[in-house]
């Protein structure tokens, strides 16, 4: 699987290979109109059309200075003109060995949302003349971004140095769900593996839990300490067979509770706060309370010998 930045980067890629033949064009067209500044603007007005997914396009000098007026799909913007430039990201980002430089996403000033800008230089006879910018909006790019895929290894993330500094002053208090874990577990499991939940998460210290049905995906529903305690919810939700595209099998749902329970009761200092299961990803999610995650593939979860087991503190 390929990681999240090389993700970006490929997005990325895609974007200058978008960018990188038609600047260069404007760029030579703009490097014969660089002194005049009426006949620079003109210039990159007729250059805007040619780049269809350039929400700006403007000309600097060498340190940064805007000399051109910005051209926007609704004509020439003035106000610009004049600009010191020299201090955004993208013009500090610059690369001399490279024609045209994509910058990394920033926040612009005026719409304060996430943006690039491709900077190109303007050479003539030899000499840099200075730079064309052209500013993309993220949300203008037509770009059909595949999705994301995490990759299924463990991640252990610690928490609030505050919390952790305290660890040992402190111990498990007894909660609701302690007392009744044995009814409650139980009752979790069927939601999962008949009732068409699937993603769960067990909130011990706060005796509850919240859930995502696949009926209804995007929102998610509270039970209290009451309704776990109830085997009636099951009622609630419609029977639903187990997704044959789910990664964590239906035989592995109770296992893993039950270890949660060992984790909640194992240690009176260290213990499980919270843990919660995605049968689509695989993973098991678990918060300590030294404030402590881990994100953990559900098989390396069960298996007592894997890394996990020598690192959940």
């Amino acid at each position: 699987m390929t990681t999240l930045k090389e993700s970006i980067e490929r997005q990325r890629a895609s974007l200058s290979n978008m960018l990188v033949d038609a600047l260069r064009r404007v760029a030579a067209e703009a490097a014969h109109t660089w002194n005049d500044k009426g006949l620079l603007d003109l210039t990159l007005m007729a250059g805007l059309a040619t780049l269809p997914y350039v929400k700006y396009l403007y000309a600097m000098t060498p340190d940064g200075r805007q000399i051109s007026d910005n051209a926007s799909r609704e004509g020439r913007i003035p106000e610009d003109f004049g600009r010191d430039r020299s201090q955004r990201p993208y013009m500090q980002q610059l690369d001399p060995g490279h024609e045209m430089r994509l910058s990394e996403a920033y926040i612009s000033l005026r719409a304060n949302r996430p943006s690039l800008t491709a900077v190109q230089r303007v050479v003539h006879h030899g000499r840099l003349l200075g730079y064309l910018g052209a500013d993309v909006d993220l949300r203008d790019l037509p770009l059909t971004r595949e999705m994301y895929q995490e990759p299924s290894r463990w991640h252990q993330i610690k928490g609030d140095p505050a919390i952790r500094s305290q660890l040992f002053s402190q111990h498990r208090a007894e909660s609701q769900i302690d007392r009744h874990i044995d009814q409650i577990l139980p009752v979790i499991e069927e939601l999962m593996t008949e009732s068409g939940v699937f993603h769960g998460k067990i909130h011990f210290a706060s005796s509850r839990a919240t859930i995502w049905h696949l009926d209804d995906p995007f929102r998610y529903r509270i039970l209290s300490f009451d309704d776990l305690v109830d085997p009636d919810i099951c009622l609630a939700y419609p029977h639903r067979p187990y997704p044959t595209d789910a990664l964590i099998p239906a035989d592995r749902i109770r296992p893993i509770l039950d270890t949660f329970k060992h984790l909640r009761f194992a240690d009176e200092t260290i213990y499980l706060r919270a843990g919660s299961i995605n049968i689509f990803n695989g993973m098991v999610a678990l918060n300590f309370s030294c404030d402590g995650s881990h994100y953990i593939p559900y098989d390396q979860f069960l298996a007592r010998d894997s890394d996990f087991w020598e690192g959940i503190t």
